[in-house]
């Protein structure tokens, strides 16, 4: 088993990808103070280290559970992240911030359907936004999180969301 060096700490996490969601506690320098961020940032990782890793993989046949005391994930493969409930973290916006509203959206992440809200421009449209949007990870906040494969998972709510905006579908519900 992984022994935590002096200068790191870990955070429990969940990692979302195309075929898989994968539940552990995910290994950060000290200097890390923000993990809800962290994938923005040049300090991101070539591979995600989680412990106690939990992993559901989503194929053509069953779900299927595996489970490892490390695992490494590439980044790269990641479409979603968020820190597990009940840790928060203070989000990445001014709410006095001028000009920038709230925009309800679905977000289809993998096999899941993220319900939340995505801060852009009131001079522009969703559709707009997305265009001109040249970022790696985008936030999703007020998140209520689901996936129609597993029923038996009840809805899981999380202040914030990075999401890959492109590997992700934005659907708009017509209601704010």
């Amino acid at each position: 088993m992984y022994i935590l060096k002096p200068d790191e700490k870990t955070t429990p996490v969940m990692l979302y990808t195309q075929e898989s969601l994968v539940r552990g506690d995910v290994v950060t320098k000290e200097s890390v103070h923000r993990v809800n961020i962290w994938l923005r940032t040049d300090g991101a990782p070539k591979y995600m280290h989680l412990l106690k890793a939990q992993v559901i993989v989503f194929g053509g046949g069953p779900v299927k559970a595996l489970s490892y005391s490390e695992i490494y994930y590439p980044t790269t493969q990641l479409i979603a992240f968020h820190i597990m409930p009940p840790a928060e973290e203070p989000l990445d916006y001014d709410e006095s911030e001028a000009n920038r509203t709230m925009e309800a959206v679905d977000v289809i992440v993998g096999t899941f359907v993220m319900k939340g809200r995505i801060r852009i421009s009131t001079q522009t449209e969703m559709g707009v936004s997305l265009e001109v949007a040249r970022v790696s990870w985008m936030s999703l906040y007020e998140a209520v999180i689901n996936n129609p494969y597993l029923p038996q998972m009840p809805p899981m709510q999380v202040p914030m969301v990075l999401i890959n905006p492109n590997h992700v579908a934005f659907g708009l519900t017509g209601q704010g």
